[in-house]
C-alpha cells in the first residue's frame, strides 16, 4: 500500500528535499505551497498524513489546520516549524494536530513519527464506532449508546477514550494524556486528567468504586481494558 501524503511547504529547497526522500520510501506525494492551495487540497482528496508548515503566504498554518478539522478532515496533521517554545506547540496541538516537529530535523526522525502517525491513524479510523462491555461509542458523533440509551460525550471525553482505545491493556500515565490529549509539555495539571476520568467513569462504568474499563494503575497511571 502506498500512502497519500500532502506537503505542505513554501520553501523550494526543503520542498525538493522532503519530496526526493519520501517518494524513495515509497510515499506517493502531493505539495501545495501557500495555505490556500493547503485548504483547497487538503480539504478535497483523501491524504493519509498532511505535513504542514506553520508560516506560510496567505493562510497560516494553524489557520489551515484549524479550519481542515472543522471541515471534518480526518488526515493525520504533523506541523513543521521553527518556533520550539511550548506556547507555539500547545497552539498546534489545540489547532488539531497530531504532532509537532522542529526545523531543522533529520529525515530518520521525521521517518519515525510519519510511520508512527500513520499506525495511529489507521486505529482511530478502524476505532471511529467501537464497542465494548455491551457498549457502542461513536467517536464521529461523541456519543455513547448504553441500555438504549445516548449519552453524549464531550469533546474531550470522545478525544480521551478513543485515546484509551487505541491504546488499550497498556498502561498510560498522566503525563502522556497531557501530552497527547491536552498538547501540553508539562504536567502541572494532573488534576485535569482526574476529572475528566472521574466524568468519563460516571458514563461507563457501573460501579465507580470498582472501575471494570478505565482502571487506576497506583504510582504509574490508567490501563484501558474495554
Amino acid at each position: 500500500m502506498s500512502y497519500k501524503l500532502l506537503v505542505v511547504e513554501d520553501d523550494p529547497q526543503l520542498v525538493r528535499a522532503l519530496t526526493d526522500t519520501l517518494a524513495d520510501r515509497g510515499y506517493s506525494i502531493a505539495v501545495a505551497t501557500d495555505g490556500s492551495q493547503a485548504l483547497e487540497t487538503g480539504a478535497s482528496h483523501p491524504y493519509d498524513l498532511i505535513i504542514l508548515d506553520v508560516v506560510l503566504p496567505k493562510v497560516g498554518g494553524l489557520d489551515v489546520c484549524a479550519e481542515l478539522r472543522r471541515r471534518n478532515v480526518r488526515s493525520a496533521i504533523l506541523m513543521l516549524t521553527g518556533r520550539a517554545r511550548t506556547s507555539d506547540k500547545v497552539a498546534g496541538f489545540k489547532a488539531g494536530a497530531d504532532d509537532y516537529l522542529t526545523k531543522p530535523f533529520e529525515m530518520d526522525e521525521l521517518q519515525v513519527r510519519i510511520e508512527a502517525l500513520l499506525r495511529r491513524s489507521a486505529l482511530r479510523q478502524s476505532a471511529a464506532i467501537y464497542e465494548f462491555g455491551g457498549m457502542t461509542v461513536n467517536f464521529d458523533r461523541s456519543e455513547l449508546v448504553r441500555s438504549d440509551r445516548t449519552v453524549a460525550l464531550s469533546e474531550r471525553e470522545s478525544r480521551l477514550l478513543q485515546y484509551f482505545v487505541e491504546h488499550r491493556l497498556e498502561v498510560v500515565s498522566r503525563d502522556r494524556l497531557l501530552e497527547k490529549v491536552w498538547g501540553y509539555d508539562n504536567a502541572p495539571f494532573t488534576r485535569t486528567v482526574d476529572v475528566h476520568i472521574l466524568r468519563l467513569r460516571q458514563k461507563i462504568e457501573d460501579n465507580l468504586k470498582s472501575p471494570q474499563f478505565i482502571v487506576t494503575v497506583h504510582g504509574l497511571g490508567y490501563r484501558f481494558n474495554g
